[in-house]
């Protein structure tokens, strides 16, 4: 079956007949929080058991038809990606390694049972939405467009099988700080509940990770902290991720440790970039298993002297304090730290056009 991409089809563009007026675009570009609006637009591509994928459209932003009996609203089969655009000093606009949120995507429909999307495809969505809202970069100091494709089952049906029909969609939203605190350096609560499990889906980006996690961060939250720590199912001992962030931790002899992916962690683009930068630093990445009680005891011992998470949304965050029922820790002084901070100021000066890119990570749209 030939596919979207082989048949070249072109995306049909539909006229927006209400797009939202300058002056509350202004007043929302200027202090635009994360994830609370939405841009004028979006991308919706179909997808069929005899058609494949087709019907590329952008389009007005706006509510999705679903019938009730829609495989997603029963069986969960979903999953999305987050990716930001940036604009950079000279006025153009790229994107950030787009092609390896592609192959994530297409990993997550794997494990779903989903059809995967062509990479080329995907990456051209997101260019089109870009383009179409390009007046919605924030103009707050490192504003962004975050851009969030997702796909959904959409076959009519009760029975648990794969479906057959399924909508691809993307939309953007500008965004500024992640973390409402603004605080310095985030605190942590280490939760009782377990995110993933071998063999279960904690490396797919799917919303019923998400749905689980939602009860320990409400716990987090209330306990005044600004995220949660998930440990490992089987001992609850090892250290895996936060509700939606890898973790690293730096140690004083130049070394820097991040869990490694064996399933049960999401492979963050943030977290494989920073290794990458981090070694050109000259530092040592492990990649290797680290447990509640040796962060306790290193934090104590001023061994280990540092520890930040990352993600597309909060980007480099340093984590100050961690705390769970057998009690609390600092980490360091309990704020950010020299080489947090220098690697965040790496990785945003490649992602925003102040640095020169060699890896081939900017993805610029013409």
């Amino acid at each position: 079956m030939a596919t979207l991409a082989e048949s070249r089809t072109q995306f049909t563009h539909l006229p927006h007949p209400a797009p939202v007026a300058d002056s509350v675009r202004a007043e929302i570009l200027a202090n635009p929080g994360f994830g609370a609006c939405f841009t004028d637009h979006m991308v919706t591509i179909e997808w069929s058991d005899n058609a494949g994928w087709h019907s590329p459209t952008v389009g007005p932003y706006g509510p999705i038809t679903l019938d009730p009996a829609a495989s997603v609203l029963h069986y969960a089969q979903e999953i999305f990606e987050g990716l930001k655009a940036y604009r950079h000093p000279d006025g153009t606009l790229a994107l950030f390694r787009p092609d390896a949120n592609a192959a994530r995507f297409n990993a997550s429909a794997r494990r779903l049972a989903m059809p995967e999307l062509p990479s080329e495809l995907f990456i051209t969505a997101t260019e089109e939405l870009v383009r179409a809202d390009a007046n919605w970069f924030p103009t707050v100091e490192g504003g962004s467009l975050y851009l969030r494709p997702f796909m959904i089952a959409t076959e009519a049906f009760l029975g648990v099988r794969p479906a057959k029909a399924y909508k691809f969609i993307v939309i953007a939203s500008p965004a500024g700080n992640y973390f409402k605190s603004g605080a310095p350096a985030v605190s942590i609560w280490v939760s009782d509940y377990t995110r993933a499990a071998p063999g279960g889906t904690g490396a797919a980006k799917c919303g019923g990770n998400y749905a689980a996690s939602l009860v320990p961060t409400a716990e987090a939250f209330a306990k005044g902290h600004d995220q949660v720590l998930f440990l490992d199912a089987a001992e609850h001992n090892w250290i895996e991720e936060l509700g939606g962030m890898n973790l690293f931790f730096a140690f004083a002899d130049g070394t820097l440790t991040t869990p490694p992916l064996t399933g049960t962690i999401l492979p963050g683009i943030t977290r494989d970039s920073l290794i990458q930068l981090a070694r050109e630093e000259g530092l040592d990445v492990r990649e290797e298993r680290y447990s509640l009680d040796q962060w306790r005891d290193d934090a104590g011992s001023g061994q280990l002297i540092e520890a930040f998470a990352c993600g597309t949304a909060a980007v480099v965050t340093p984590i100050g304090k961690v705390a769970g029922r057998d009690g609390e820790f600092t980490i360091g002084s309990g704020g950010p730290g020299q080489l947090t901070g220098k690697l965040k100021a790496r990785l945003t000066a490649i992602q925003r056009g102040g640095e020169p890119d060699s890896h081939g990570w900017v993805h610029h749209i013409t």
